[in-house]
């Protein structure tokens, strides 16, 4: 059953999704609103596919709701129910944050700027060349596409369906020479001799659910990573999969899902609350209180 919104008197937000429990969202942005000294709340609210229409319907007759974030597996389907859509989340074609505006309900992806965060002083460097493997086909999947079409980065995305990942190439990052690719491809040894990679810019990126707890582990080897290649996995439980544990060992500079979790929940944050979160030193005590 849907739950009834928050008493009257306090604003809240909250992050939907089904399941819904393993979601970090309600301690980061909870840390932040004691960190401003903020009267609101924020909660994570279990919300089945059928019961989309009613939640929304209900959330939009309620003056104290700030909005909530979506996450799996409603990212495109409340897409139909919102009254309008924020451009960059029109050309991802996935939402993962609504908010009230003017009495109409706007979606909006912070997963874009959200992932590009802790890749932004790489990315700001000149590179000869730029590369990113991206592992994944979903709706987070096509925030990250999105994001690195935009940073001029020759995308190889791999999928169990090959012509899936043609498709989302062709919508999200139309004209640039990128490729699609079994997923399978990359789970058996290659010998491929990897040219000079100086002045080159490669990334891998975990963008499927393989790996998280629960789920089974991520078949990549790492024989298929460039020299210097950077690993980036958005899972966030375990906080250090296996796929980031080998690439750690293996020398490579790793990047963990709390740093794209922490990133697109400053953007919502902002809108929801209408003030910019601490951040900083503050990340460091948050990590901690997301790791307890």
């Amino acid at each position: 059953m849907m739950p009834a919104p928050e008493p009257a008197g306090e604003y809240y937000a909250e992050v939907i999704g089904d399941p819904i429990r393993q979601s970090k969202s309600p301690v980061i942005h909870g840390f932040w609103l004691e960190q401003l000294g903020l009267d609101g709340s924020y909660h994570s609210t279990p919300v089945a596919a059928a019961e989309l229409p009613d939640f929304l319907a209900t959330r939009r007759g309620d003056p104290h709701w700030r909005g909530c974030n979506v996450t799996m597996p409603h990212k495109q389907a409340v897409i139909p129910l919102l009254d309008r859509l924020d451009p960059l989340a029109g050309r991802v074609g996935a939402v993962n944050t609504i908010v009230p505006e003017n009495g109409q309900l706007v979606g909006y992806n912070t997963d874009v700027p959200g992932f590009l965060e802790p890749l932004r002083t790489r990315l700001g460097q000149p590179h000869l060349f730029r590369m990113a493997r991206v592992l994944g086909t979903g709706g987070a999947a096509r925030a990250i596409v999105s994001a690195l079409a935009d940073q001029g980065v020759v995308i190889v995305l791999a999928g169990r369906d090959p012509d899936k990942a043609r498709t989302m190439l062709d919508t999200l990052a139309p004209g640039g020479d990128h490729h699609a690719i079994d997923l399978a491809h990359f789970a058996t040894p290659t010998d491929f001799a990897f040219d000079d990679r100086a002045g080159c810019f490669d990334l891998i990126v975990n963008a499927t659910s393989l790996g998280m707890t629960d789920h089974a582990p991520l078949d990549f080897d790492l024989t298929h990573a460039p020299p210097g290649s950077v690993f980036y996995d958005i899972v966030t439980s375990p906080l250090e999969t296996a796929f980031l544990h080998a690439a750690r060992d293996a020398g490579f500079v790793t990047v963990d899902g709390l740093s794209m979790l922490i990133g697109q929940a400053d953007h919502a944050f902002h809108r929801f609350f209408g003030v910019k979160p601490p951040r900083g030193e503050a990340d460091t005590v948050l990590r901690s209180r997301l790791l307890a």
